[in-house]
């Protein structure tokens, strides 16, 4: 069997392909995606050649961590059966072409464990499930407040925000320097940082990626407040430590989603407690993946781009 497959060959080398797609075992199924995400964090880092050292990293790979599509073929016994509509995290089908995260192709072999079945009407907003649950995991450390700051507007300080609203707790300020982007909030307040004057917030969230704001948020905080990094950081994370002492800050690391966490989120889309609504701005064919990269990593104008596989073969 084989698929077509995004493959990125080395540093802003990328192309669609097509690719020989291990055979499914006994506990494996096949998927057929129809929508799959381009990720502007580690995509891009792999994109750019800038992505620190990394288990299973090295080119070729195919990319991506965000998919959904329909399940074609399905071991008997399985939970998740043939015509399902399931989110896919990536998987390793691809021979000697490395699946990192190995979710931009036509069809996808993995075990049917790490599949979640999604409601059919969520259409391409269904690729987005694994932000939706990394924003839920980052939320949910036991003991840890909710924010009351939110750093950058993109597609996870917009989760992390709806998240917030949903779960009950006073809306959070969320911070965006780009116009461009301070639209489309849901229930919350965006400023530019130079504009709020608070200087006694909790728990501040940051979804920048920016190590250099460190300082910055410390500043920001009330005395024994938290510092939540959300975002994937390829600078060093340092900080003046007269400051943080001064404040007793806490500094906490948000990892990947568990599987915990995406249940969780499937629920709370599933109730109609959390929109994904306005999320993404741009659509490509696949067969446009080279341009569709392109203008993911580098118009300011693309929150989230999502590329269409139905007219793929």
């Amino acid at each position: 069997m084989q698929t077509a497959a995004i493959i990125l060959s080395g540093p802003r080398r990328l192309g669609l392909d097509v690719l020989d797609l291990t055979p499914p075992g006994a506990g494996d199924v096949v998927v057929e995606i129809s929508h799959s995400g381009i990720s502007t964090g580690t995509e891009k880092l792999f994109w750019e050649g800038r992505m620190p050292p990394f288990p299973g990293m090295g080119y070729p790979l195919v990319p991506g961590y965000e998919a959904a599509g329909e399940i074609v073929e399905a071991p008997l016994g399985a939970q998740v059966r043939v015509g399902d509509r399931v989110f896919v995290p990536g998987a390793t089908c691809f021979g000697q072409v490395r699946g990192l995260f190995g979710a931009a192709a036509r069809h996808i072999v993995t075990p049917a464990a790490r599949v979640t079945r999604i409601d059919p009407g969520l259409g391409a907003e269904g690729a987005l499930l694994a932000l939706a649950a990394t924003a839920r995991h980052a939320l949910a450390a036991p003991g840890h407040a909710l924010p009351d700051l939110i750093v950058g507007h993109g597609v996870l300080g917009r989760l992390l925000a709806r998240l917030t609203v949903a779960a009950g707790a006073p809306a959070p300020m969320v911070w965006e320097t780009d116009p461009r982007r301070q639209g489309g909030a849901l229930g919350y307040q965006v400023m530019h940082p130079e504009s709020d004057p608070h200087r006694g917030y909790e728990a501040v969230y940051d979804a920048s990626g920016d190590a250099a704001l460190i300082d910055t948020l410390i500043g920001r905080l009330r005395k024994g407040g938290e510092i939540v990094l959300a975002g994937f950081y390829t600078a060093p994370v340092s900080f003046s430590f007269a400051p943080a002492f001064m404040k007793e800050a806490r500094l906490r690391v948000a990892a990947e989603w568990t599987p915990a966490d995406m249940a969780a989120t499937r629920g709370l889309i599933e109730s109609g407690a959390l929109s994904m609504g306005g999320l993404i701005t741009h659509s490509a064919a696949a067969v446009s993946a080279t341009a569709a990269y392109e203008t993911a990593f580098t118009d300011p104008d693309c929150l989230k781009m999502i590329l269409d596989w139905k007219a793929t073969a």
